[in-house]
């Protein structure tokens, strides 16, 4: 903007452009964004769009292709109408992958569900060692702010050497060499930056979700019966190999078989 005619002029490369984090106040905090962002990937690496419809939507994944299973309705127009959920793609990749019917599903969860409160005390140290270690970014925030400083002093470097070219009279190829110099250095550590700012991010989630789900499992007794309450706060999704092999994989990234 030109503060004598208050007249704006798009920036189309003519001088560096640059994200400044924390700016405003977040409609929602950065925890609880980042939660979504983690569930929208997660959902999105069985290769099929996310399906409200059932309880078990994505919930439910084939162990020969990886895709996630759907609801089916046998007999939908007579008295044996029944729904089941097998591989979406299972006649696509000729997946050898059992049907699950809502009662199978329910018991494998109040089977896994108990196992991991059995060993809740163990399961529960080892996540506290887990986010101690691995949940840390102490030395990822020295190296982002480092890289950020850099950032600066490139972006004033550049924005300088746009002014010294304007003011005197120069060779325009030494100068248009100086200046790709300056911007390369500024592209790797801006990629730089934005690849530990993706880590911290991940880290601080990652942590955010295992503080929920300890919280959520110190409370927790054997149950008798499904609850979809504890499907949603305990379990991440259930991977299906045969009849005799399926996975039960929680939100710490547990994984029991059933």
């Amino acid at each position: 903007m030109d503060f004598l005619t208050k007249k704006t002029k798009a920036n189309h490369g003519e001088i560096p452009q640059y994200y400044v984090e924390n700016d405003h106040e977040a409609i929602i905090s950065p925890q609880v964004f980042d939660l979504v962002q983690e569930g929208i990937k997660r959902r999105g690496r069985g290769g099929k769009r996310h399906s409200g419809i059932s309880i078990f939507s994505s919930k439910i994944k084939c162990g020969d292709c990886g895709s996630w299973y759907g609801a089916k309705v046998w007999h939908s127009n007579d008295k044996y109408r029944r729904t089941i959920y097998r591989c979406n793609d299972k006649f696509k990749h000729h997946c050898k992958t059992p049907h699950l019917t809502e009662e199978d599903i329910k018991r494998i969860f109040v089977q896994s569900v108990n196992r991991l409160v059995e060993n809740k005390v163990e399961i529960i140290s080892n996540i506290q060692m887990v986010r101690e270690q691995l949940c840390d970014v102490t030395h990822l925030e020295s190296e982002q702010e480092r890289l950020n400083q850099d950032l600066i002093v490139l972006t004033d470097m550049m924005e300088n050497c746009i002014a010294e070219n304007a003011r005197v009279s120069q060779d325009q190829t030494e100068y248009q060499e100086r200046y790709n110099r300056l911007v390369s250095r500024y592209d790797r550590a801006k990629e730089q930056y934005e690849t530990v700012t993706a880590k911290i991010q991940g880290q601080r989630s990652r942590n955010e979700k295992l503080g929920i789900f300890i919280n959520n499992l110190k409370n927790q007794d054997l149950i008798g019966e499904f609850d979809k309450r504890l499907r949603c706060s305990l379990v991440d999704y259930i991977t299906v190999y045969s009849k005799d092999d399926v996975r039960v994989t929680f939100k710490d990234g547990t994984e029991i078989r059933v």
